[in-house]
């Protein structure tokens, strides 16, 4: 059956500039989401109280219609011709609320680095929704860093896949919801490596020496060699199965393999060439083969790949929740969720996306790295609940590693 035009025009012209988009991924067939991310929502365990006890602030969303969004790089739609957000800008359209955005996320631990000591005193910290990755938000609602979501500000909340409804981190949803899922794997220049790479340890081949970068997400980096090292990550693996990965990784730092250890600002040293492979985000590839050129391939490595899911969440000095609130449900809807996941190419988290998206971009909606197969998902591992304790003892080794 023939899909329904979408009238609204700036939605159509986000859809006018997607299926120009000359899209560089694998297909599949047969896709389902029946056990699509079962695990995925954890990631750092609820354990402790809240270390803040500050006290939420005034909301102000009536007398000013803002919003402030902090947000990773290539993780919304963007029009490049005029320099804009058209999603964001049909919200404002729809509801009259401004919204000012920032990539200010390049990674997990540096950008709470930047806010913690205003989180700590329930200050404002100039961002009214934050999106981090599971264990990150896990730790802001355990420390009290985060408000209580008004689910009936969020009626769209009930569009997350059903594997995302309930996480250990945040029980019923009370304090976070899913932005994007997504896979970290392995990426390197086809014109560098034709053959391709295959395994983790391909990273540690004699001519890419210096060539190398890997992410300074703990539970990415290192979850990958675990599983080249042929751990269970999703197991009860122990702090020798982890340093052992460690030795593996500060060898590589030490030899000179690895360039350097970055957050998402690697996708920079792939462009220019002073990266030739790395570990990195299944989105990020595609969005640099469709600005840059086909010049790069992603893959989950033959031991396998993790899984993670990014999530927004409103801090506790946020002066605007309802606005926030009223943004999170905006792409929470089938169609705004199959816009954003067009461009950004990560795992959508929405039901009901996938059929938007034959309306946009039908070859998406049959695209492993959006709408994943059972079978690609099998080879995609989420790293184990991680206790507070842990976390702090592995995350210090893993940064002393890398050189923090």
């Amino acid at each position: 059956m023939a899909k329904p035009p979408i009238t609204d025009p700036m939605l159509r012209s986000i859809v006018n500039a997607q299926l120009s988009r000359r899209r560089m991924l694998v297909g599949a067939g047969g896709l389902t989401m029946a056990s699509l991310l079962a695990a995925c929502g954890t990631g750092g365990g609820t354990a402790g109280k809240s270390a803040a006890a500050a006290t939420a602030a005034a909301d102000l969303s009536e007398s000013e219609k803002t919003v402030n969004w902090a947000n990773w790089t290539l993780y919304l739609d963007y029009d490049d011709s005029t320099g804009t957000y058209p999603s964001l800008e049909a919200f404002t359209e729809a509801t009259g609320i401004d919204v000012n955005y920032s990539e200010d996320v390049d990674g997990n631990d540096t950008y709470f680095g930047k806010i913690q000591g205003q989180l700590s005193a329930g200050q404002d910290i100039g961002a009214d929704i934050v999106t981090v990755t599971d264990w990150m938000t896990s730790r802001l609602i355990r420390l009290g860093y985060t408000q209580e979501l008004n689910r009936d500000n969020i009626p769209n909340a009930a569009n997350l896949l059903a594997s995302l409804q309930d996480v250990d981190f945040d029980p019923g949803r009370r304090h976070s919801l899913t932005w994007q899922t997504g896979f970290a794997g392995i990426a390197w220049n086809k014109e560098a490596f034709p053959k391709g790479l295959k395994s983790v340890s391909d990273l540690w081949q004699p001519e890419l020496k210096g060539r190398v970068e890997v992410l300074d997400e703990m539970r990415d980096t290192m979850g990958l060699i675990m599983m080249e090292n042929g751990v269970d990550v999703t197991g009860n693996w122990t702090a020798d199965d982890f340093d052992n990965a460690l030795d593996v990784l500060s060898k590589q730092i030490a030899d000179g393999q690895i360039r350097q250890v970055k957050g998402n600002s690697y996708k920079e040293d792939l462009i220019s060439g002073d990266a030739l492979a790395v570990i990195g985000w299944s989105g990020d590839i595609t969005q640099l083969n469709f600005e840059e050129g086909d010049k790069w391939e992603f893959a989950l490595p033959e031991a396998g790949g993790t899984l993670w899911s990014d999530n927004m969440s409103i801090p506790i000095g946020s002066p605007h929740k309802a606005n926030a609130e009223k943004l999170m449900n905006y792409y929470l809807d089938p169609e705004n969720a199959a816009t954003v996941a067009a461009y950004v190419n990560y795992i959508c988290p929405v039901e009901g996306a996938r059929e938007a998206m034959e309306a946009i971009d039908p070859e998406l909606s049959d695209n492993p790295l959006i709408f994943p197969t059972d079978e690609y998902l099998a080879r995609a591992h989420v790293v184990r609940t991680l206790s507070a304790d842990e976390e702090a003892d592995l995350s210090d080794r893993f940064q002393t590693a890398i050189g923090n």
